[in-house]
């Protein structure tokens, strides 16, 4: 049996950790799929790419508001479905060429087993199988979307955020199941393209996780754009391809020609007989770890979203940096901090967030005072004629630093920087409202602004 110094499962983030410091080790990676994992090539990055296309056109539809006479002939989804995957898959193939090519580094195709304590077998799927074992490894499996019962047992066909990307075509009536950041996204995306768009929620509000202002506010917005079932949940889905309909537990239905189901994800650790190598899960299938990465098993580390309480991709990068260190020094370990963590939504308007919500504050009794700023108050706002977006700040009146910040409006994800930073470096609140410039007439003054009002 062939022994590694170090093995990663999977190349996604679990590809970041390798880097010219282990080029004296003899390291292997285990990818099934393409290289690049979900990001790459099912999730952040085609996605957004497509968000950008959907914002263009909408901005040509909308240009009568200011005066611009310009007509959209139409969204050319092929063409626009190409050119985003065929930069993605030549990416993904780079991504496995480049490390085909690196002398120190083998690459095992096929889906990963635990055979014993870092011990490891891997089946590519046609019957041949390859052993081997390692000193140390790293598990970075991912995720998966979850399925409900109703559509899973139903026999009929339906997309997830893995597959409904690469559609030769927009359906013309899609029901999007779920309520969350991937619905939310995927539903302006075909919109914009074309399909008329139902969404079902059980929740009674989009985005229920976000704060309670920027929730009810978007779902607001989506009820102008979407058919919006809040309150209701699948009980049955049945029809024919082509022709479904979605029985609603309200007494109400839903007939679509495509269904996406985007009510969440599940860890990937289900694939890899943990419990075979010693590694615990917590009750939802997330890999135990602790704060320098480390599983309970020795010598095995885990990043991303098999372990993460926090499945984003910029979380997954800093856990992978972690590991890195960890591995390299073992008498010098680090841990990830998950401090000022920030999440944007890429719909229309954008929404962006940092820290606690509102309700969370509450919910923690927790002294906090709030300030809420419009774009429409300020004159970056007056240029985009914008009605709709705002900023929410939370801070601590007795010490003045912010508890949490919230955007939602046009260039929400940049906007939110400057107040990660100050939650990060821990700058109170005059101090950042008051002491650097703040660039007139700029977007940035909703944010100076919001952090000017509040009353501490």
């Amino acid at each position: 049996m062939r022994h590694h110094d170090l093995v990663v499962l999977g190349a996604g983030s679990g590809n970041a950790v390798i880097d010219d410091r282990f080029a004296d080790l003899d390291v292997a990676v285990v990818e099934e799929g393409p290289f690049g994992g979900t990001c790459l090539n099912r999730g952040c990055i085609p996605s957004k790419m497509l968000a950008h296309t959907a914002d263009v056109a909408d901005t040509v539809r909308e240009a009568g508001r200011l005066g611009v006479d310009a007509t959209l002939d139409g969204v050319r989804w092929t063409a626009v479905r190409d050119r985003v995957f065929g930069r993605l898959d030549q990416e993904a193939a780079d991504g496995e060429r480049a490390r085909r090519r690196d002398g120190s580094v083998t690459v095992h195709r096929g889906r990963a087993r635990f055979t014993g304590e870092r011990t490891l077998v891997v089946e590519d799927g046609d019957g041949g199988e390859v052993r081997f074992s390692a000193a140390q490894v790293v598990v970075a499996v991912g995720s998966r979307p979850v399925v409900p019962p109703p559509v899973r047992d139903s026999g009929l066909p339906y997309e997830t955020s893995d597959t409904v990307m690469r559609l030769p075509a927009p359906p013309r009536r899609l029901a999007v199941l779920g309520g969350g950041y991937i619905a939310a996204e995927l539903a302006e995306v075909f919109r914009s393209a074309g399909s008329r768009v139902t969404v079902v929620e059980k929740e009674e509000r989009l985005l229920s996780a976000q704060d309670e202002s920027v929730s009810e506010a978007f779902t607001r917005i989506a009820r102008s754009r979407f058919d919006v079932r809040t309150g209701a949940a699948l009980r049955r889905l049945e029809g024919e391809p082509g022709r479904l309909r979605l029985l609603l537990d309200d007494g109400s239905a839903v007939e679509a020609d495509t269904l996406l189901v985007a009510v969440g994800r599940t860890p990937n650790s289900d694939t890899i007989d943990a419990d075979r190598a010693g590694i615990a899960l917590h009750e939802d299938g997330r890999i135990v770890v602790d704060a320098q990465q480390r599983t309970t098993a020795p010598r095995v580390f885990a990043l991303g979203d098999v372990c993460t309480r926090v499945p984003l991709k910029h979380v997954a990068n800093r856990e992978a940096q972690v590991v890195a260190h960890n591995l390299l020094h073992p008498g010098d370990l680090t841990a990830t901090s998950y401090e000022a963590l920030p999440a944007a939504v890429f719909t229309r308007p954008q929404i962006a967030q940092v820290g606690r919500t509102e309700q969370e504050c509450r919910d923690e009794g927790l002294s906090h005072r709030t300030a809420t700023r419009r774009y429409a108050d300020v004159a970056h706002g007056w240029a985009l004629e914008d009605t709709t977006g705002f900023c929410k700040v939370i801070a601590d009146p007795g010490t003045g630093r912010l508890l949490g910040a919230h955007i939602l409006g046009p260039q929400a994800a940049t906007l939110i920087q400057p107040l990660v930073i100050a939650m990060s470096l821990g700058i109170d609140v005059p101090t950042l409202a008051k002491v650097p410039y703040w660039v007139h007439p700029a977007p940035t003054e909703v944010v100076a602004n919001a952090l000017l009002d509040l009353d501490l």
